[in-house]
């Protein structure tokens, strides 16, 4: 079972680290042109980064799916459900390109910067907006080949989209002079490449697949996976992981804007800190989506000792890993702060909170783990009332501990300030983690009986 686990977590979490590398290579090809122009793509990243997030159920939904499935060997009804992503991906990404003006309208009230920077980010919005089929259409056949218990096809799709990005990009604004037009359209031609390429390996899935190649994909397949009580569980599955997509987005974006607020200092310190539990996560998001394969696997198969084993094995890696994170963040803590900045100020404010890098992982891996474990289950209500519950708990906790401090003590420091922002954020990550685990019995387990 551990290299079962393994051999999907390891591609996942390679997977992981590539997706980033799309706006880190805009970023740095841009870094040279001018000011503005690093303004504009974090500007017009940041927007694709707010609009795709909220459609991650693409993914998630369809792997807890076809993970049952696959354990179940119902292979029609795999087939049936990467129809049904696709094309929910597809009418999801056409009203994107549809509603690309009115999305942009509102970017001047989002984002406040100069009518320059401003232009630059539409232009790369307008450009990269008729990427969202490949985009959208790639996160429904991410999720199928995981449920597939296939993470390495995934893997290669995200390498290859991420050279093809690297090369046409240089080429476009480089050689060829296209400037901010050319970083954009280099991301859309990427993405249609990966597509392309996961379309290849459906084909060739297919192909040496014995229990799919019997498959006759006729006109009235496409009609079943249209079907309207299969559609209804679909939506009301990833319904609920879209409203706990939003309420985590939601958190990220308050603390951003929190930490704005205290001072510029307490920003750029937060938002370096933030750095050490966005890789904590790649890694744990590898393991989560391991959990994703083989719990809906085991599911769909009645294999409730196997199913066990793997959560049990699952959370035992998570523990492992906690303690190898804790112990490199406070061996090399301070090494990481500089290859994230040079700015020695802000290196020695960060400082002060490093201990809040070390009880990051510790707060923070059964929320990864179980929201991995209740996908593969399609559990999903438990996984977003328990979302609700620790976004409510963060906002009561930072606004009680401000209003403390305001009417107690008479004043917040800016120290005091933000440590109660990171205090509600740690409440919430421990919180996700609690409140799914005590329902593992009851949600995961006994739908293996």
């Amino acid at each position: 079972m551990n290299k079962r686990i393994l051999g999907l977590a390891l591609p996942n979490i390679v997977t992981n680290i590539t997706v980033p590398l799309l706006g880190m290579v805009d970023m740095a090809i841009v870094g040279h042109l001018s000011g503005d122009h690093i303004g504009a793509i974090a500007i017009g990243t940041q927007i694709f980064n707010l609009i795709y997030w909220n459609f991650g159920f693409l993914r998630m939904g369809t792997s807890g799916f076809t993970a049952q499935a696959f354990g179940a060997e119902r292979w029609d009804d795999a087939v049936k459900i990467l129809i049904r992503a696709c094309a929910i991906a597809l009418t999801i990404a056409l009203l994107l390109i549809a509603l690309q003006w009115p999305i942009s309208l509102a970017v001047p009230y989002i984002f406040e910067s100069s009518n320059h920077v401003l232009g630059l980010a539409l232009t790369y919005f307008f450009v990269r907006i008729w990427a969202a089929p490949a985009t959208l259409g790639l996160y429904a056949i991410k999720g199928w080949f995981i449920g597939m218990q296939d993470s390495k096809t995934p893997m290669w799709i995200a390498i290859a989209l991420n050279c093809v990005n690297i090369a046409l990009s240089l080429l476009f604004v480089i050689v060829l002079k296209w400037d901010i037009f050319g970083v954009a359209l280099g991301t859309v031609l990427a993405n249609y490449s990966g597509l392309l390429l996961g379309i290849i390996f459906l084909r060739r899935k297919f192909h040496r697949n014995n229990n799919l190649s019997t498959l006759n994909l006729k006109p009235s397949t496409l009609k079943d996976a249209l079907h309207w009580a299969d559609m209804r569980r679909f939506f009301k599955v990833n319904g609920d992981i879209f409203l706990r997509t939003l309420c985590l987005s939601g958190v990220f974006t308050f603390i951003t804007a929190a930490s704005s607020h205290i001072s510029d200092q307490i920003l750029a310190v937060d938002a370096l800190l933030l750095q050490f539990f966005t890789l904590f996560s790649y890694i744990m998001d590898g393991f989560a989506y391991a959990g994703e394969s083989l719990v809906g696997r085991h599911i769909g198969a009645k294999q409730q000792r196997h199913l066990k084993l793997a959560v049990r094995l699952l959370i035992m890696w998570g523990m492992a890993l906690t303690v190898v994170f804790t112990g490199l963040y406070a061996a090399f803590g301070n090494q990481f702060l500089h290859i994230f900045t040079d700015q020695q100020d802000v290196i020695t404010a960060a400082g002060d909170y490093m201990y809040w890098v070390l009880v990051i992982p510790i707060c923070g891996f059964a929320a990864f783990l179980f929201d991995g474990i209740f996908i593969g289950a399609t559990a999903t209500r438990t996984m977003r009332n328990a979302m609700f519950v620790a976004t409510a708990a963060f906002f009561l906790i930072y606004y009680g501990l401000k209003y403390y401090g305001l009417n107690h003590i008479g004043h917040l420091t800016d120290h005091g300030w933000n440590n109660n922002l990171w205090t509600a954020f740690m409440v919430f990550l421990i919180l996700r983690g609690l409140l799914q685990a005590i329902r593992v019995r009851k949600d995961i387990y006994s739908q293996a009986l």
